[in-house]
């Protein structure tokens, strides 16, 4: 038996979703306490269950340890750190723990994510062990490091890139 699925085109698929945006983010706009989620199903109207996500995350993680470990260039002219923040519900409990990204740009001019790790906030001592990270694996000098004005980020970039130029970004 075939199943319910319909060809659409990439324009198609686009249109779909961007009908459907204003419900999605009325839908994510409310107070926590009632906060809800868009799922695969409200965007993609594709249902996975608990265990085909589990299933699909065991499958994968290998691969993004790999990535998250894998050697880095010695020198990058410039990087961006930034943490995003972002809602999920844990156990009922909605959380808002921090990403940590690290985009830099390689000598040759390209762009390339270093890093994405997740901390429960964001803070300049986490920033530190992040950024020894990147010496771990193989990062000895940045020429310049963008960064917000969180409080402690210049001393932690000091401490662990002495040589390292920082325009702050006032947010």
């Amino acid at each position: 038996m075939m199943g319910k699925y319909q060809y659409m085109n990439l324009e198609q698929k686009l249109a779909k979703i961007r009908k459907k945006m204003p419900l999605l983010l009325k839908k994510n706009h409310n107070d926590e306490e009632n906060y809800d989620f868009a799922t695969l199903d409200d965007i993609y109207e594709f249902e996975a269950s608990e265990g085909f996500i589990s299933d699909v995350t065991d499958k994968i993680m290998p691969q993004i340890e790999d990535w998250q470990n894998r050697p880095l260039s010695k020198v990058y002219p410039v990087l961006y750190i930034d943490a995003i923040h972002y809602s999920v519900r844990d156990n009922g409990v909605i959380r808002k723990p921090a990403a940590y990204v690290i985009l830099g740009i390689s000598q040759d001019g390209y762009k390339e994510v270093l890093t994405i790790e997740i901390g429960e906030n964001e803070s300049a001592k986490y920033w530190i062990s992040i950024l020894n990270g990147l010496k771990n694996r193989g990062v000895k000098d940045i020429l310049i490091l963008c960064a917000d004005g969180l409080t402690g980020i210049k001393e932690a970039i000091a401490a662990t890139y002495p040589q390292t130029e920082n325009p702050l970004r006032q947010t």
